[in-house]
């Protein structure tokens, strides 16, 4: 009784959170190095978090209530790629030990590359770089069969060209899964914290909150998972007046400007926070990833060639003690679109059996 009353209290502390933060969406808050997927399994499956309980460190950097002693002595070293100047990842490691849990390690980068500094004239004077980084340290612990809680605290560093800041924030997650993990479900608490030492004096900006419920089906006689997000609980309106979307356009007649109507509008807005994905596994060491974020689409994708955006696909592969993960992400045709890699090593096995 003691372990639920505990859960109840953690997500009782998410909905509160929520309740008293706004939104922060992209472009809104610093740090936003925080909220992207670094998992090449995460992109695979459309989204930024999932529930999936298979002991798959790379997961657990997002949801650390996923983090387990079956993950004990695990290497996963996490890398997306953009452009040759532009690009992010981790190095997580885990261990375990007796009595009070379960605990990661992970330092977070991202590289923004080199620039040029330039007037108002256009006359340059010299390059700059931009970079930001992250320590985290994750504890994850089973309060029993079915429940697990977990926190990340974070130690944040940035660099943009002579503005420095600093910052701290935690993640909290709280997940239920069933017998055999056949269903589980994540609520994950995203970004808590604030701005330390801020670039300019007097002025703190917001950190990227957010509040996700995630969860995932596997189908009893056939080797397939459905995943499911729910992301940004905390902001229910996630969409924006786009100029060049035909719904704004004026009638050439009445010029009058055409408006969606209410039920188009709510299920616009439903789907922009809705993420799927589904994940096919064939004789326990390969699986076949394809996901879809509605949501992404709409923001990115042009208005004369929307291609695949929103889409993702990728591929995963089990070798004795190491996973290596490849996923390929539309974010915009015609652009330069992100190429995920994940490597994984189970040390503890690997050095035990040399």
């Amino acid at each position: 009784m003691r372990e639920y009353k505990l859960l109840l209290s953690v997500l009782s502390a998410f909905l509160f959170i929520s309740l008293s933060s706004y939104g922060q969406i992209g472009g809104n808050g610093t740090y936003e190095f925080l909220s992207r997927t670094n998992s090449a399994r995460v992109a695979a499956l459309g989204g930024d978090v999932l529930s999936i309980r298979d002991n798959d460190i790379s997961i657990a950097l997002t949801n650390p209530s996923l983090i387990s002693p079956e993950m004990n002595k695990f290497l996963s070293l996490d890398y997306a790629g953009i452009r040759t100047a532009y690009n992010y990842g981790d190095l997580l490691y885990s261990r375990t030990f007796n009595k009070i849990g379960s605990f990661t390690g992970a330092f977070q980068f991202i590289n923004y590359g080199k620039f040029t500094y330039a007037d108002e004239t256009g006359a340059t004077s010299g390059d700059f770089t931009a970079s930001e980084y992250a320590l985290n340290v994750g504890w994850g612990r089973q309060l029993s069969p079915n429940f697990s809680i977990g926190a990340n605290g974070k130690l944040i560093y940035s660099q943009l060209a002579t503005y420095k800041s600093f910052g701290i924030a935690v993640d909290v997650a709280g997940t239920y899964s069933t017998k055999e993990d056949l269903f589980s479900a994540s609520l994950i608490g995203r970004n808590i914290g604030l701005q330390v030492v801020s670039y300019t004096p007097g002025t703190r900006d917001p950190l990227p909150f957010e509040l996700d419920l995630a969860s995932s089906v596997k189908l009893r006689h056939l080797p397939l998972r459905i995943s499911f997000l729910y992301d940004h609980i905390e902001k229910w309106d996630l969409s924006y007046d786009d100029p060049n979307d035909a719904s704004n356009q004026k009638d050439p007649i009445t010029g009058e400007v055409k408006k969606k109507t209410d039920v188009s509008k709510f299920a616009d807005n439903l789907m922009r926070h809705v993420v799927i994905g589904g994940e096919l596994t064939i004789a326990k060491v390969l699986s076949l990833r394809l996901g879809y974020n509605y949501g992404r689409r709409q923001e990115l994708m042009l208005v004369d060639r929307a291609g695949l955006s929103g889409f993702s696909a990728g591929v995963g592969l089990r070798v004795k003690q190491f996973s290596f993960s490849y996923t390929h992400a539309a974010y915009q045709a015609g652009t330069f679109n992100p190429n995920y890699i994940t490597v994984t090593a189970d040390l503890g096995n690997l050095i035990r059996k040399k």
